[in-house]
């Protein structure tokens, strides 16, 4: 019971194992991106306050072990990270300067 987290109403200890993937697998995720990849998805972790103790990028995918505080579902945190990384790694990254149509994840998790 000592390596719970706990809020007013509860002690949790909920850690997921993802996996992000590229659109169409694409062998993208090494050199300058890898790096850039890992602080943007750091970046957005501790927004909402998601912890992330373990993460290894491979060429074409990224594993992620995370613990998602319970006020958040899996699928809003997975979404949330997806959809603002993507944005965020066109703009800062690959230098897009259109506003619509930034994919980089493929779709699920």
């Amino acid at each position: 019971m000592e390596n719970f987290e706990s809020m007013s109403h509860v002690r949790w200890e909920c850690k997921y194992h993802i996996v992000f993937i590229p659109k169409y697998r694409r062998k993208v995720i090494y050199g300058k991106l890898r790096t850039g990849i890992g602080k943007i998805l750091r970046d957005l972790c501790t927004q909402k306050g998601i912890e992330v103790p373990e993460g290894h990028a491979m060429s074409d995918h990224i594993h992620l072990c995370i613990k998602i505080p319970p006020k958040y579902s899996v699928a809003y945190a997975v979404g949330f990270m997806k959809g603002k990384s993507a944005v965020r790694i066109h703009r800062e990254l690959l230098h897009e300067r259109r506003m619509t149509g930034l994919y980089f994840w493929a779709p699920g998790y």
